[in-house]
Parts: structure tokens; C-alpha cells; sequence
């Protein structure tokens, strides 16, 4: 049989283009039968005790400790990321497992409310399964960042991975199975998008939770809603990183490094639009493309490199065409701008000054090694240039007045902003975007409620 992309997910070495593997995607049938045992195997996981859920997830960060490098080296291969990033992102995925396995019980206590003369209680109840669609920039972590909270509160979880990712997929599958949760619990289905359709539709899914780009999220977002199904969707940024005059340039040039490229800039919540106060912008720029010209581009494999191939070929000509694009509408080229020579899937770290905010650098989201410098005359033009976006996800404020960084904060129009700091996430706090970065939230308390049936129970009421 002719293997093809129509037939098969198939998984590419971005780092010397070879095939590692292709995987047959399900057929209806199959589809309707892990939705029915997972739905089954659900109902037997709601009746733990939230107590016995925990244990099986600090259980979880066990298994994946044990597997760590044979996790990291698969994240590696499929999609590329630098072998000090990957093992990075197990070892956090692990903390979440713990974090929530040690404070997740708590935020499922019945509350008890005293309404008038009447005892009323809020429980927390699951939905039932809930479908996942995930992307391949975080393999892991995106994963378990749904996956902890939404099985901690009783729920299923069916996963669709990314097709170029769907070793990983199953790795993570055979890691649930390997921590005692059974098989089904947490399931995995290697479906079109015909078939995540088919899978929205189906009477045992009861919500749907995507992280992807806006195009997806619209018509995910679209097919759940006809299908009266709850979902959070996690979408594309474009995030402002203010620096104000009077800033500590030095910490706010090695953050927005940090914050640009790590992961290759594959990271939707990435700082992407460089907004910088006029009096130092020319120093900003210039410490900023030294450091970006410091960075190891090269074999992710290579504990050295920083910078390592983007995860797909079609990804990095859709990136340079940005690029020329931004260029022929007037910005300066700093750094890069080209494809890297060679077999492996590389992109040079890339530095645009003299973004306007018509240009396309401003205007989309860059998903690869580039960075848009654009001038703002004083604060207030800084927080309008920030807020002139489709997107809302995350957004930096360098400053040397915290007080008044905090006060812009307020005038931010996105989800999360980090003080004198880059973006981040962690389970204390909720993640999430406005605007075409999509609704709702994950991690914390936040996120552990968005699947649940919150559920109020009256005593004694009388009419």
C-alpha cells in the first residue's frame, strides 16, 4: 500500500528530513469504538475516590521521571526540539502531575453555602469524556496540562495528537498505562480532521478542548457549539514585550532572548512584537541583536545548541514568506532572514526593526525564530501599539517602576503579563488568551473546573 500523507500521519526527522515512522489514520468505525471504551472506562474511573485519582497521578509523575530520556529523545526526533528543552519539558510535565496530585483534591471539596435558612452545597461532578486536540511544539506538556486537571476530576480523556507527533502520542499512552491507569482511561485516536468531526459529533463525547492555530480553533469551536458541547480553545498570540525607558536593558535583553526563542519560537505564547520607549530603542536594539547572534543554531541532539529545526518544512517557508513580506513592506532585516543550508529543516534567528503596525510581523503571528522591533514615542503609545492586535494571549512589561508596570498591566487586553519577567505558565496560576487567542482557561483552579459539572445540591428547601 502506498503510504501517503492522505492515509497516514507521518512523523519527519525536521533535523535531516528522514521518515521515523507513518501511522494509518482510524477509520469511523475504530474512531466509534475507542469513544465507547473510553466513555466505558470512564465511568469506572468518575467512582475513585478524588483521593484515589491523585495517587494515580503522582503515580503518573513516577512513570514519567522513569521514562524521562526515552521521552525526551522521541520529542527530539519528532519535532526537534534542542535535547536540554525536551528533557525541560518532562520534567515540568511531572511537577504538574505532582502539583495537582498534592493540591487538586482540595479544590474539589464540596462547598457549603448557607442560603437564607437553607443549606445548599456545591459539588463538583465530571462531565464525562472529554476529546483533546493537541499540537506538536509542546508534545508533552500540552498533553498533561489538559490531561491532569480533566482526569483529576473524574473525567475520561481521548487525545488526538498532531500526525507528526503521534509517536509521542502513543508513548504517553503506553506511560498512563504503565502508572496503573487503564487502558482507556486515557485513549488516543490518529484521526483526519474528518474524523475529529466525526468525533465532536459523537453522543459520548460530552466536551472538546483544542490548543492550535485560529483557523482550526474557528471550526472546532464551530462544530462543538452546534453540538452544545462545552470547549476551551487555546489559539495563536502575537504578544507585546514593552520596554520602557529606565528599564534594566541588560535583564530585559536576556529575557527577551529567552522569551523569543526558546523552543525555536514555536511556542504560542512567546513574546513576538518587541515594543521599545524611543529613548532607548537604539540601545535595546543593538544589546539585543548581539545576543541573538550568540545563539547555537544547530543538531538538537547537541547539548550546545539553542536554536534547533522547525518542526515542519511547510512551517518554515510559511515563516520566511512573513519575513520577505515585512521586508518589502519597509522594515530593516537585523539578523537572519533566510533558510539555513542543508538537509535539516533550519531557520536562521531572525531580528526585523522598523515594524509598522500595517506590516505583516505586526499584523500575524510569526510561529519560528523571529523577532518584530517596533518604536513607541512614549508609554501610552507603547500600551496602543500592544493592544492593536487580533490577539490577546500573554504580554511583557520591562521597567525600572514596578508601579507603574503594574498599572499598565490593567490596560492590557490579554490573559496573562509578566513583570520585568517572560512568559510562562505553571499550575498555581490559569492560562489562557482573549480575543483570537481563543476562551477559557487552564492550570490552577481555573483550569480544573472548566470540566466540571459544578453541581448545586439544596437541603431542605421549601417553596
Amino acid at each position: 500500500m502506498t503510504i501517503s500523507y492522505q492515509t497516514h500521519a507521518i512523523s519527519v526527522n525536521p533535523a535531516n528530513g528522514e521518515t521515523l515512522n507513518a501511522y494509518p489514520y482510524d477509520s469511523e468505525q475504530q474512531i466509534d469504538r475507542v469513544i465507547e471504551r473510553t466513555h466505558q472506562a470512564g465511568k469506572q474511573w468518575s467512582q475513585l475516590s478524588v483521593t484515589q485519582r491523585s495517587a494515580k497521578l503522582r503515580d503518573l509523575a513516577v512513570a514519567l521521571r522513569e521514562h524521562a530520556e526515552e521521552l525526551a529523545q522521541m520529542i527530539r526526533a519528532e519535532m526537534g526540539k534542542p535535547i536540554l528543552q525536551a528533557r525541560g519539558e518532562v520534567n515540568k510535565s511531572a511537577n504538574l502531575c505532582e502539583w495537582y496530585a498534592e493540591h487538586g483534591p482540595a479544590m474539589l471539596t464540596t462547598l457549603p453555602t448557607q442560603v437564607e435558612n437553607n443549606q445548599a452545597v456545591m459539588e463538583f461532578r465530571p462531565l464525562g469524556t472529554v476529546l483533546a486536540v493537541m499540537p506538536w511544539n509542546f508534545p508533552l506538556w500540552q498533553v498533561l496540562r489538559g490531561a491532569v486537571p480533566i482526569m483529576l476530576a473524574g473525567n475520561s480523556y481521548l487525545l488526538k495528537h498532531a500526525p507528526n507527533v503521534m509517536g509521542s502520542a502513543q508513548l504517553i499512552e503506553r506511560i498512563f498505562i504503565a502508572a496503573g491507569v487503564s487502558q482507556g482511561e486515557f485513549s488516543i485516536i490518529n484521526a483526519t480532521p474528518e474524523g475529529v468531526s466525526q468525533a465532536i459529533k459523537h453522543p459520548l463525547i460530552a466536551a472538546v478542548t483544542f490548543t492550535g492555530s485560529v483557523r482550526a480553533g474557528k471550526a472546532i469551536g464551530e462544530q462543538a457549539g452546534a453540538a452544545l458541547k462545552k470547549s476551551v480553545l487555546e489559539l495563536g498570540g502575537s504578544d507585546p514585550f514593552i520596554v520602557l525607558a529606565g528599564a534594566d536593558l541588560d535583564q530585559a535583553v536576556k529575557a527577551a532572548v529567552a522569551g523569543r526563542y526558546q523552543n525555536t519560537g514555536q511556542v504560542c505564547a512567546a513574546s513576538k512584537r518587541f515594543i521599545v520607549e524611543q529613548p532607548i530603542a537604539a540601545e535595546f536594539t543593538a544589546k539585543f541583536v548581539a545576543a541573538v547572534n550568540q545563539l547555537k543554531t544547530g543538531a538538537p541532539d547537541e547539548e550546545g545548541n539553542y536554536i534547533g529545526p522547525m518542526a515542519r518544512f511547510d512551517l518554515r517557508d510559511e515563516l520566511h514568506g512573513q519575513v520577505e513580506a515585512t521586508l518589502a513592506e519597509g522594515a530593516t532585516l537585523l539578523a537572519g532572514g533566510h533558510k539555513l543550508a542543508g538537509e535539516g529543516n533550519y531557520y536562521a534567528p531572525t531580528v526585523l526593526a522598523d515594524v509598522q503596525p500595517q506590516m505583516t510581523a505586526f499584523r500575524q503571528e510569526l510561529f519560528g525564530p523571529v523577532a518584530a522591533i517596533t518604536v513607541a514615542n512614549d508609554v501610552d503609545h507603547a500600551i496602543e501599539l500592544a493592544n492593536d492586535s487580533d490577539f490577546g494571549l500573554a504580554a511583557t512589561i520591562y521597567s525600572g517602576d514596578e508601579e507603574l508596570a503594574q498599572q499598565l498591566a490593567a490596560r492590557l487586553e490579554c490573559g496573562g503579563v509578566f513583570i520585568n519577567g517572560y512568559s510562562a505558565s505553571d499550575p498555581r496560576v490559569a492560562f489562557g488568551g482573549v480575543k483570537k487567542s481563543g476562551y477559557g482557561r487552564e492550570l490552577s483552579q481555573f483550569g480544573l473546573y472548566e470540566f466540571c459539572n459544578i453541581q448545586t445540591v439544596w437541603k431542605n428547601r421549601q417553596g
